[in-house]
């Protein structure tokens, strides 16, 4: 508990600094939570499926989901990637949380390591220590982008997979091509020492919300022994349904008998079942794209206007966060002096680098206007 999430704390706070200044007054980046509401794609199609008198549309169903669903995705990232994913590869989670948990249950041992690079999800680290693993953080380099050369060093015996994510929280950095074909060169040389496949496990959330034309390749066709996770919190603006799902390379290293276990953690996580409604409802949205223009704008306003203040930050290219160099270094104390100006965001010690900080600024237009004169006077104000 101690070392909980600095994201909910700074949350919390924030709740408190609302009844006291009034909601209007404080501009709160704490949380990734999208301000967007569902396109009407979903209010239609969950409308419409709500209404629908079809016998057990709310009724338990196989551990890894409702088949006709799975079949649907498995043909949407076939379409995509050009690898043939069957329903058998496909398992519907509570959300990419769920299919995180599930799928480190699968493969993990009690001693085993994850490795991931930081800046990283808060979360990867509970989510490890949840089975009796430890979660590596490798450095990157000062663009956010994987260092190979660290984590070629840091593949050991007891290496059973690495997290990455892309577009990046907290960084909103996009890995391209060129970096993911050298990651799968990487795995493969580093397989071959240890003798047993390194699992890439790819989790993207923030996918479809990629700027500027940036592409967001696919890495499991790069290499096969890669685990794609996902959510529709993001690109569909509903965090609150729990929606996502696991698809494993058919090609994968005992890519039949993960899916086996997959679909076994799933249940006894006490997931039981990916919410029936849902996964009907996502089953044809799989091409509804994000609302990206609306967060472009937004980082459009915001990453110029901290530039222009003297704020050291990475452009982002997709994702909706901004990860800063703290003014001064320390990021805890930085995080406390822009809560004079009414302004709440998380320290990047959170997301195992400290001396940055993040914003996300998935907030209205006129919260990111208004809290520009804070971030010009903290800046300025700061020694």
């Amino acid at each position: 508990m101690k070392a909980s999430s600095w994201i909910r704390r700074m949350f919390e706070e924030g709740a408190k600094l609302k009844k006291q200044k009034g909601m209007e007054n404080v501009y709160d980046f704490t949380l990734g939570n999208p301000v967007t509401e569902p396109p009407r794609a979903f209010k239609e199609r969950l409308k419409e499926l709500a209404n629908t008198d079809i016998p057990g549309s709310h009724a338990y169903m196989p551990n890894s989901g409702i088949p006709w669903v799975r079949e649907k995705i498995a043909s949407y990232l076939a379409g995509k990637t050009g690898i043939p994913y069957t329903a058998n590869q496909i398992i519907m989670t509570v959300g990419a949380a769920g299919g995180l948990n599930a799928i480190l249950k699968a493969l993990m041992d009690p001693g085993d390591e994850i490795l991931t690079f930081a800046p990283f999800f808060v979360e990867y680290r509970f989510y490890v220590d949840n089975f009796g693993g430890t979660l590596k953080p490798i450095p990157t380099t000062s663009d956010f982008l994987p260092d190979l050369d660290r984590l070629e060093a840091a593949i050991s015996k007891k290496t059973k997979a690495i997290i990455i994510n892309s577009p990046n929280n907290p960084t909103g950095v996009v890995y391209p091509e060129k970096t993911l074909k050298a990651l799968s060169d990487t795995l493969i040389r580093a397989s071959q020492k240890t003798s047993q496949p390194i699992y890439l496990i790819s989790d993207e959330p923030y996918r479809k919300i990629a700027f500027d034309n940036a592409e967001v390749p696919y890495p499991p066709v790069y290499y096969s022994h890669t685990i794609l996770i996902t959510s529709h919190s993001k690109d569909l603006s509903i965090p609150g349904e729990r929606i996502g799902y696991i698809a494993i390379h058919p090609q994968s290293a005992d890519a039949q008998a993960l899916s086996a276990a997959t679909n076994f953690t799933n249940r006894i996580l006490g997931y039981v079942n990916a919410p029936a409604l849902m996964q009907r409802v996502v089953a044809e949205l799989q091409d509804e794209p994000a609302d990206v223009a609306s967060y472009q704008k937004k980082r459009d306003i915001l990453y110029p206007a901290l530039v222009s203040y003297g704020y050291e930050v990475v452009k982002p290219m997709g994702a909706f966060y901004l990860f800063p160099k703290a003014p001064g270094g320390d990021d805890v104390a930085f995080i406390n002096h822009l809560k004079k100006f009414n302004i709440l965001a998380v320290p990047g010690s959170g997301f195992g680098t400290p001396g940055y900080f993040r914003i996300a600024y998935c907030v209205g237009d006129s919260v990111i206007e208004r809290s520009l004169g804070g971030f010009k006077k903290a800046i300025e104000n700061f020694s």
